[in-house]
């Protein structure tokens, strides 16, 4: 028995389907169906369960599943091990972020680690729901807000600044707000979910003011925002990393700039810290200095902090 055959099983049942684990491995459905077919032979057992719509593990697949999985997982500690020894960042990396935060940072960080380590290859997916990173076999996922508890690892990587911009042409229309509650007077645009009222806090030394406000857009994308407030739409609560270049176009100004709004956390997340592999690491590592290079007070305009 191959471990080329125990991958290419469990990524089938990870998947759930030998057309996404074709995928996954860049190689053809048939390929993975003959593959496990022969395991299926050698082992004298039937391990999937087949039908036209979905595939199920058999009682003895699942044990055998599990196994595998463990076999695998001390494999890859061997390499691992090899891998500290070598210190070098190589083989695939393959790591999970949400669409909107990868197209702001990440896929920069991405460019310049692939630059940084011609030893290292990189499997991003930017997608929008909350993946299991052990069981999806991801080495490590970059997530913003909050996290949920968990059994797995997570080293913070700085947290995203928030501001209010507004475009020229707005406040030149409208007389821009001197303190925060005369926000509840002006045209406001913000990236939220759930009800049509926002409160927005906002914070100068000690004093807190909170405004609720009646957003003329709420959008679950923070560009469709800073485009509306680009068009002279409203006053818009954007992240600074969304604002920035349209800040240094001139197409956005900055809104009660001696008030700052709350940071939201940027988290890596990843299975344990005890057998973090170099190529982990050292993404880790570019991430923290990324942000770091780019944290700047949160009351300017172009902020990150």
């Amino acid at each position: 028995m191959e471990l080329a055959s125990l991958r290419a099983f469990v990524k089938v049942v990870q998947s759930g389907s030998f057309t996404r684990a074709a995928d996954a491995l860049n190689t053809q459905k048939a390929y993975l169906s003959r593959v496990v077919t022969q395991l299926e032979k050698e082992l004298g057992a039937r391990l999937l369960e087949r039908t036209t719509r979905s595939l199920s593990l058999t009682e003895i697949g699942r044990e055998f599943f599990e196994r595998a999985v463990g076999i695998l997982a001390s494999v890859e500690d061997a390499e691992r091990a090899v891998q500290r020894a070598q210190g070098e960042p190589r083989g695939v990396l393959k790591l999970t972020c949400g669409v909107e935060f990868g197209m702001l940072a990440v896929s920069g960080w991405i460019s310049d680690y692939l630059a940084r380590y011609p030893q290292v290859r990189v499997d991003a997916d930017f997608t929008g729901r909350i993946v299991d990173i052990v069981h999806e076999g991801f080495d490590l996922a970059i997530r913003v807000g909050p996290l949920a508890d968990s059994t797995l690892t997570a080293r913070k990587l700085g947290e995203l600044g928030y501001g209010l911009y507004a475009a020229p042409g707005y406040l030149a229309r409208r007389t821009a707000p001197a303190q925060p509650a005369d926000l509840a007077t002006h045209e406001t645009l913000t990236f939220s979910g759930g009800s049509h009222q926002a409160t927005w806090a906002l914070s100068r030394g000690q004093q807190v003011e909170r405004v609720t406000v009646q957003p003329r857009l709420k959008a679950n994308n923070v560009f469709a925002v800073r485009d509306a407030a680009v068009a002279g739409l409203g006053i818009a609560q954007l992240p600074v990393l969304v604002a920035d270049a349209a800040i240094r176009a001139g197409r956005l100004r900055g809104v009660l700039t001696d008030w700052s709004l709350p940071t939201i956390p940027v988290h890596a997340v990843f299975a344990s810290a005890r057998y973090l592999t170099p190529k982990v690491r050292a993404f880790i590592d570019l991430a923290v200095d990324a942000m770091h290079r780019t944290q700047r007070p949160t009351n300017r305009s172009t902020a990150l902090t």
